[in-house]
């Protein structure tokens, strides 16, 4: 990946380019893809045919309200995760969901798991609505942090 701001090769979990200290997504003076030089109203780079209006490699524009609601409501299903685009992260939180109800069956044990993925699903939720909008965006789309 390339930063945008000063086109400088830069990893792609990145949240800020090591070569200027902008995010690496914000400008669009370089193409995220190839790192060519890019005009401010240009839509797409002419070099790989990469989209220039949205952010590549990203999972876009994702609503910090709907992955809150998730997380307090489907939290135990792991669906905030998969919103976010955090496929490993909602895997596992959806089998350690299901690894709970045998022990439900069995002993009643499993209501604690699943108690505990409750409440730190719960608290993701209250953490994304208290963050700004850039906040958010900086550290759950850009930045890729799967967990709280």
């Amino acid at each position: 990946m390339y930063c945008r701001n000063c086109g400088k090769e830069i990893d792609d979990k990145a949240v800020v380019c090591t070569g200027c200290g902008v995010p690496p997504r914000l400008e669009k003076k370089f193409c995220l893809n190839c790192g060519v030089a890019t005009q401010v109203n240009q839509a797409m780079c002419t070099k790989c045919g990469v989209s220039l209006t949205g952010v590549a490699g990203s999972s876009g524009n994702k609503s910090k309200v709907a992955a809150a609601l998730f997380a307090i409501f489907l939290g135990n299903l792991g669906i905030h995760k998969f919103y976010l685009g955090y496929k490993s992260e909602g895997i596992i939180t959806l089998v350690i969901s299901f690894c709970c109800i045998p022990l439900i069956v069995a002993c009643g044990l499993g209501a604690i798991g699943l108690g505990v993925i409750k409440i730190i699903t719960f608290i993701e939720g209250i953490i994304y609505l208290t963050k700004s909008d850039e906040e958010f965006n900086r550290i759950y789309i850009e930045g890729k942090k799967g967990w709280f």
